[in-house]
């Protein structure tokens, strides 16, 4: 690990000054997925700015019947939250599938969502990835490919994004908000926080240079039953092969994409009465696969589908 500063945020605003101000400085909360790229040369911040304590982890009911969730609030404090848990068990159940016990007891929810990719690809240095190294090309396209995404990819990454509580905040329509410089806030739909790839892989969300996510907030619940189903290699210490989060008409599906993949053409084809795997069919068309990753495609249809018809017995 290479030498860096560290420094405690008194307050919010002063930890955005603060990475406004600091050349290479990076926001620790949990530090469940930085400190282990740290410890690979993977990322190599020059300072760090702890914002793990700041009084951003309360879960408060808003004014319209939703919730507002704290940046900092962990994991495991969302998921035990009987209010989330009561209206939202989707993002209870996608929580639950992701990562161990131990880890969702430290993961802040803003962490969650700024967490980076696990291709073997990026985490190996000996190896060319434009996500590490912009320019350096992309291993994954020829080589070991089994867990790359199918959707949103392009010729400079095909890296899937990791995180199942996302997944499930994208199917309940939430917002972001965030702290930017001179202490300018504002608030925008979680579909337009991640980028995808394009030519500059690299660059993986829209946040500004210092900005900070103080808070999730979800609208109320969707009408309908909501249920997240993971399919992987094996019950835990394993990655999502592919995932899918229904809740109500909507549907986002997780590990298929380098981003939470909202699944429009599927919902839109639900609404015009079509059977679930009609659905799944109908969003597989825009699906690219890199070889080793092929069986994705029938993967998604039938956990798309089945997951579907699961929510409609529930409902």
């Amino acid at each position: 690990m290479r030498p860096f500063t560290y420094e405690r945020a008194a307050d919010a605003a002063s930890a955005v000054k603060a990475a406004v101000e600091v050349p290479g400085a990076r926001f620790l909360a949990g530090g469940t997925n930085l400190i282990d790229l740290m410890k690979l040369q993977i990322e190599t911040p020059a300072h760090l700015i702890d914002v793990s304590r700041l009084p951003l982890a309360r879960i408060e009911d808003t004014a319209d019947g939703g919730l507002s969730i704290g940046a900092m609030a962990t994991n495991s404090q969302v998921a035990a939250d009987p209010r989330v848990r009561a209206r939202y068990p989707v993002l209870v159940q996608a929580i639950v599938a992701g990562a161990s016990p131990q880890l969702r007891n430290k993961a802040s929810v803003a962490g969650n969502l700024l967490q980076r990719t696990r291709c073997a690809y990026f985490y190996d240095t000996t190896k060319p990835c434009n996500k590490r190294r912009p320019g350096a090309g992309c291993a994954a396209l020829e080589g070991l490919n089994r867990n790359a995404a199918i959707f949103g990819t392009s010729e400079a990454c095909i890296a899937a994004y990791p995180s199942d509580m996302a997944v499930a905040l994208q199917v309940l329509d939430a917002r972001v908000e965030t702290l930017g410089a001179s202490a300018q806030a504002r608030a925008f739909a979680l579909d337009e926080l991640h980028r995808l790839p394009g030519e500059t892989p690299h660059i993986e969300t829209t946040l500004a240079a210092g900005e900070l996510i103080t808070a999730v907030v979800l609208p109320p619940p969707p009408e309908g039953a909501q249920l997240y189903r993971k399919a992987r290699d094996r019950a835990s210490f394993a990655g999502g092969l592919a995932s899918v989060a229904v809740a109500g008409g909507r549907i986002a599906l997780g590990a298929v994409a380098l981003k939470p993949w909202r699944a429009a053409r599927a919902e839109a084809a639900l609404a015009a009465g079509a059977a679930p795997a009609e659905a799944m069919r109908a969003e597989l068309e825009q699906a690219r696969s890199a070889g080793r990753n092929d069986f994705k495609v029938a993967l998604v249809e039938r956990l798309g589908a089945a997951t579907i018809q699961q929510t409609r017995g529930l409902a």
